[in-house]
């Protein structure tokens, strides 16, 4: 947190949480948004540490990304809590959420308490936390949900596989409703997904690759809404990406569940013919699916069904990667090209510019119970400036992560981010 007061003028104020569009100014106060609207300092000068003119350009909250990997600890090679902070804070993202799948496992208190420390020690953007649901991520001992939530873990997952024994998922829903905690599921029937490497089709099989077909998804996510009815627990869909998928939870909300989603910005933004000739930086988990599916997300998003976006950013090493197709691994990275990617969706016009930033930030936060995501007086100064039509091509060699494997390399987006404010500090600033 910075100390003093700070004035954003001429800004245009974005606050999909309230639906604020106007332009006016914002004020800093030791971190915290002390006041903000369009007859901000209408009377004169504000009395200022620093007075940042926005130039009428975007001024929102900070993005929400709550679905990362930040690889530490037992990965450092692939990427750090440090460089991941550093794409972060180039990408706009004032807060990720990290996945439990490192080594050692976040299946203990200890180590949620070492996520916190180190992201306090590199002191870029906020860095959270999911839990293992199960002890080392094998999807049978639960872990100790209770404990894990007061040391800091939002929500509760296995990760990048699905926790796949009905009892135990039913065990973990009843389990953690005691402490209103959120189970994040990966949702994937991992028989019907054995040994698959993409989506099931025409594709696949010109390619000969072993196949993934989509009904595995919308098999888990169905079962698990019937636990959820079962047992009133709170359950979010991860990284969804197939029409059915997206009819199932649309049908489950209908139903008053309490059931949420994500999608993540590769199943809008790409299809499977990214694949193109083994091409192994468009490998994802769950695969790129076929353009009606595609289609389907982009629509679940227009109409509510799908909460948040997110970069379900997974960082892998040349020696990962540059591999036979079946043999790479699955995931590209993500965090940095977040915003550009989501607001091809207001570019295209299938969102309004507050409904695509909601999708990253009022609608994440709500979920994990964060308060950010949001302007308000109070509330922690975590801010992005951009500029919503500024054009440029995503380079991979430009991206602030250790590992470059991107899928959109080359791609023309629009929208950069000009400057990040995390607890009022300025974290990255275009042309530093």
């Amino acid at each position: 947190m910075t100390n003093g007061r700070f004035a954003y003028l001429n800004a245009r104020l974005l606050d999909p949480a309230s639906g604020l569009d106007a332009s006016g100014a914002l004020l800093v106060e030791n971190g915290r948004i002390a006041d903000f609207g369009p007859d901000l300092f209408s009377d004169g000068a504000p009395s200022v540490n620093q007075i940042i003119d926005c130039e009428g350009l975007c001024l929102a909250p900070g993005l929400i990304d709550m679905r990362v990997q930040l690889r530490e600890p037992g990965d450092e090679h692939q990427e750090t809590i440090a460089s991941g902070s550093r794409a972060a804070a180039a990408g706009g993202v004032a807060t990720m959420v990290c996945l439990p799948n490192t080594s050692p496992v976040i299946d203990n208190v200890s180590v949620v308490e070492f996520i916190a420390r180190r992201a306090s020690e590199v002191g870029l953007v906020n860095v959270f936390c999911y839990g293992a649901l199960t002890r080392g991520l094998a999807g049978k001992e639960l872990t100790e949900i209770g404990l894990l939530g007061d040391a800091g873990a939002l929500a509760f997952t296995d990760g990048t596989v699905a926790t796949a024994d009905a009892q135990v998922m039913r065990r973990a829903l009843s389990y953690a409703r005691a402490f209103d905690a959120l189970i994040v599921q990966h949702p994937e029937e991992p028989r019907l997904a054995a040994n698959g490497v993409m989506n099931e089709g025409e594709i696949a099989s010109r390619l000969g690759l072993v196949a993934i077909p989509p009904e595995a998804e919308v098999i888990m996510i169905e079962r698990d809404l019937r636990l959820v009815e079962l047992t009133g627990g709170r359950y979010h869909a991860a990284h969804v990406s197939t029409a059915a998928a997206v009819d199932a939870i649309r049908a489950g909300k209908d139903r008053g569940l309490n059931v949420t989603c994500d999608t993540a910005a590769h199943y809008f933004a790409l299809n499977e013919t990214a694949v193109g000739s083994y091409r192994t930086f468009a490998k994802v988990s769950p695969p790129l699916r076929v353009e009606s599916d595609r289609q389907a997300i982009v629509q679940g998003l227009t109409d509510g069904t799908i909460d948040a976006i997110v970069s379900d950013h997974a960082p892998h090493d040349q020696e990962a990667k540059r591999l036979p197709f079946a043999n790479a691994a699955f995931g590209v990275v993500g965090v940095e090209t977040l915003l550009p990617l989501t607001l091809e969706l207001y570019h295209n016009r299938h969102l309004s510019l507050l409904g695509a930033l909601d999708r990253v930030t009022a609608s994440p936060a709500k979920i994990l119970g964060l308060k950010s995501g949001r302007l308000a007086r109070g509330a922690p100064a975590d801010l992005v400036l951009f500029d919503p039509d500024m054009p440029w091509q995503i380079s991979e060699d430009a991206l602030h992560s250790i590992s470059k494997n991107s899928a959109f390399d080359g791609r023309p987006v629009q929208g950069r981010v000009k400057r990040t404010i995390v607890d009022g500090r300025t974290v990255f600033q275009d042309g530093d």
